[in-house]
């Protein structure tokens, strides 16, 4: 039963590492708004890498896990409610190099991940992007399309989320802006196998200093901080939740008038009830239509 409910957890963890049901990663950035009618297209390779499983405020011993994902994602910006509005679609595909918690592999479903569509509007609009203030709210819906088996480290998470988001762009001048994102992850009770898998609310704090040189280049840094997710197993805390703590560094520029490659590393500095990244790099490509 220790190694099911271990197993049960990890499971919902990889579902948020696989990137969007439980967390909804936000660049420096973007939240800009664009023209009405402009649309991109973004390429995602991240590497995720752990040596450490913490939960319940101890280390499980021989823990190890690598994971690699590809990002699809796409972007049509239009209007509604005679606002800036913007319609996207996030795909998740999903490898597992190792995936190991106190000397025990784990089995593995791997492959394509949930689908997570997304609707935002901005109800404020600045005049002056480089000092003026931009708002936007998001509504996320994740839906249980992914590759998932309760009982394996899964590329889906086995239900659904809804996750709204709000977005703030502070222009502080001289090239300086304040990104800074919240959100929540509602996500539906679901039942797999006859076991009743809980998992609660869980807030998100992303928050960046970027710098812009022009209209090409950018860095970043900032962090993203969640907490709550508990995850239950027939009423029975499996010790697993969403407490993590990142710093990230963020590099960006436009090498065409249409295409822009990012970069981002990211650390893990504080854990509780998952793996403990020893670090993270992404590659993102992006191209605008």
């Amino acid at each position: 039963m220790k190694l099911k409910r271990a197993a049960l957890a990890l499971s919902a963890l990889m579902s948020l590492a696989a990137m969007p049901a439980h967390a909804i990663d936000v660049a420096p950035g973007d939240y800009a708004i664009m023209p009405s009618g402009t649309n991109i297209g973004l390429l995602y390779f991240q590497h995720q890498s752990s040596g450490t499983f913490e939960i319940g405020g101890g280390k499980a011993p021989d823990s190890k896990l690598d994971a690699n994902v590809m990002v699809l994602r796409g972007l049509h910006y239009s209007q509604a409610f005679g606002m800036p509005a913007l319609y996207q679609a996030v795909l998740p595909v999903v490898g597992f190099d190792s995936a190991r918690i106190g000397g025990t592999d784990m089995p593995k479903a791997q492959g394509v991940g949930d689908l997570t569509l997304g609707f935002s509007v901005w109800p404020v609009q600045p005049s002056n992007p480089e000092t003026g203030t931009t708002l936007g709210l998001t509504a996320f819906l994740t839906a249980p399309t992914g590759n998932y088996d309760a009982a394996k480290v899964s590329a889906g998470s086995g239900t659904w989320t809804l996750t709204p988001q709000m977005g703030l762009i502070q222009g502080l001048g001289g090239g300086y802006y304040l990104d800074v994102v919240a959100d929540v992850a509602l996500t539906k009770d679901h039942t797999e196998n006859g076991d009743k898998i809980e998992r609660a609310p869980a807030p998100q704090l992303q928050a960046y200093l970027r710098k812009q040189f022009g209209q090409k280049t950018s860095v970043s840094f900032g962090v993203s901080s969640q907490r709550g997710g508990k995850v239950k197993v027939n009423g029975v805390d499996t010790g697993q939740r969403t407490e993590r703590d990142q710093l990230r560094l963020y590099a960006n520029t436009f090498v065409s008038p249409t295409v822009q490659i990012q970069g981002m590393l990211a650390k893990d500095v504080h854990v509780d009830g998952g793996f403990k990244n020893d670090y993270v790099a992404e590659l993102r490509l992006l191209k605008v239509f």
